[in-house]
């Protein structure tokens, strides 16, 4: 019988034989799932975001919605409302998309606040309120949100805090030359993104197997000296002169609860440092906010990222 590990090693083998070319964004995503965090990615429009999600929930036997936010989005059309039955004459409850095990939230951005914060309340939670009924959502509730880079217009940017409660945003970049050549074999020998149904996708395992990974993972041990070096990473941030707003007491939590999903992964029985500074980018890149000063320059984040992992001295 194949153990968790095992399982979660074929997803990602099947993950980069489907999505070529985005093998560390394949890492970061089942790092996410195994940590039970949300994540934001984001990457130009035909980067392989939708598709990567969706093969995911394939794998996992799981319920998968996704909802295109737009402005005109509501929070009832997320969350769910409850309507009146004229045959019944009774108030029937509606459930949003939030009912599953998997939400993909195309495009995060380009929705209102009032309909960001319902979803959000929604991660965070694990529950919805209807009508003063509380409703919980699935254990293996899961939230993939994107987001595109280049357009600005129209779109609602998520506020600091509300970031903070991404487990990760992942940037998903244009496959390597190699890589795309090999997409385009794939296609010539009858590859459709559009059809899954027709690459007969099997099931690897389902959401109380991930459960039941997630408490294997918190098993990893992790050195006095390792979290030492964590708290000094987020520190550093919260000192560095390009910074003005530093990591959270959440995202030192979060870095340690990914460092042992990531120890895991690679069938590690304790953290070292290489797994810290593994997973630095997609859990820091949305919570550090840089200067004015560092903008104008034309610092980027992930600049001052390396720049602290270099400066922290590593234990041995």
């Amino acid at each position: 019988m194949s153990t968790p590990q095992t399982l979660l090693q074929q997803i990602q083998t099947t993950l980069d034989k489907i999505v070529v070319g985005q093998q560390a964004v394949v890492e970061q995503l089942l790092v996410a799932l195994l940590s039970g965090g949300h994540v934001i990615l984001e990457g130009v429009p035909g980067t392989g975001k939708t598709l990567l999600v969706k093969v995911i929930s394939r794998l996992l036997q799981s319920d998968f919605r996704r909802i295109q936010l737009t402005p005109d989005v509501l929070p009832a059309d997320i969350v769910g409302t409850h309507i009146f039955d004229l045959n019944s004459r009774t108030f029937t409850l509606q459930r949003g998309p939030v009912f599953t095990d998997i939400l993909l939230a195309d495009e995060i951005n380009r929705t209102p606040p009032k309909t960001q914060s319902a979803l959000l309340e929604a991660m965070e939670e694990q529950q919805v309120t209807l009508e003063g009924e509380t409703l919980s959502l699935s254990d293996g509730f899961w939230v993939v949100a994107t987001q595109n880079p280049l357009e600005f217009e129209g779109t609602y940017p998520l506020p600091e805090a509300q970031l903070d409660r991404f487990l990760f945003k992942i940037v998903v970049d244009y496959p390597a030359p190699d890589a795309e050549k090999q997409m385009l074999l794939n296609v010539q020998r009858g590859f459709r993104a559009k059809r899954l149904d027709l690459l007969k996708v099997d099931a690897i395992a389902d959401i109380p197997q991930i459960l039941q990974a997630r408490k294997a993972v918190r098993q990893v041990q992790v050195s006095e000296p390792v979290l030492d070096y964590v708290l000094a990473l987020v520190a550093r941030s919260r000192q560095h002169n390009d910074i003005v707003l530093g990591a959270s007491p959440r995202a030192a939590v979060a870095w340690l609860q990914t460092a042992q999903a990531h120890a895991w992964l690679n069938e590690q029985e304790f953290v070292t440092p290489d797994d810290i500074k593994a997973i630095a980018l997609p859990l820091l890149r949305h919570r550090l906010r840089l200067s004015p000063e560092a903008q104008l320059d034309g610092v980027q984040v992930e600049t001052v990222i390396n720049a602290l992992l270099s400066q922290v001295p590593v234990p041995r």
